[in-house]
């Protein structure tokens, strides 16, 4: 099974499709298929740096398009929903058993309010996940009906998640309106994602760093 196979079955997208509208009415930012492929891309970068194979590579990605297809049931508990959403879907594949309780397993753990990073698939999703942080992610229209989650993202200009083995080093680059956003504010709503992210990153043998407006601030 290739990762192109997913990104076109129909079924995944009408999950994607009522999924996000479900978050929509819920004030949440953007979780279609433009976070999911954005989040497959950033995975598979990362896992490439650290010179993983090309079948971990293929995982990391299909995993990374699925991680969301939970929120079609609730918002709640998405990243379990998600993962027997995708069991179901991959038993269709020609995918190993291995192969499958490895993709259900990253996205199971994805989220910072449960999820326990245990292999190198899972933290590459984790991370690409958690810094997608950017201003296109908003949807509302009129900053005056902004919350907290809006205003961080519409705050941030631009976003560079940087990979240096040699190093040893994932490191989160962001530039930041402050006036339109604190720090304050910026860590009150991502400090739990930062935190699971630097755990991520030392099953990947790294650090995790973040650097706002040129300052390292982690």
């Amino acid at each position: 099974m290739k990762y192109g196979d997913i990104t076109n079955n129909k079924e995944i997208q009408k999950y994607y499709e009522k999924g996000n509208a479900i978050l929509a009415e819920l004030g949440y930012t953007d979780h279609s298929v433009a976070h999911t492929t954005m989040v497959a891309k950033k995975a598979a970068e990362i896992l490439a740096a650290f010179n993983y194979d090309k079948h971990d590579i293929e995982l990391v990605k299909i995993a990374g398009f699925l991680h969301d297809i939970g929120n079609v049931i609730n918002r709640s508990h998405h990243a379990e929903y998600g993962a027997l959403l995708a069991n179901e879907i991959l038993k269709e594949e020609d995918l190993s058993i291995t192969d499958r309780v490895q993709i259900v397993s990253a996205i199971a753990n994805h989220d910072e309010s449960t999820g326990v990073v245990s292999d190198p698939i899972t933290a590459a999703l984790i991370i690409a996940d958690k810094t997608d942080v950017r201003r296109t992610r908003v949807r509302r229209k009129n900053p005056i009906h902004y919350d907290i989650h809006d205003r961080v993202n519409h705050a941030v200009t631009e976003t560079k998640l940087e990979c240096i083995p040699e190093e040893k080093l994932i490191v989160l680059h962001l530039t930041i309106d402050e006036s339109s956003c604190t720090m304050y504010e910026y860590f009150d709503i991502f400090l739990s994602r930062m935190t699971m992210c630097s755990h991520a990153a030392r099953f990947l043998g790294a650090e995790f760093s973040l650097r706002v407006n040129d300052r390292k601030v982690l």
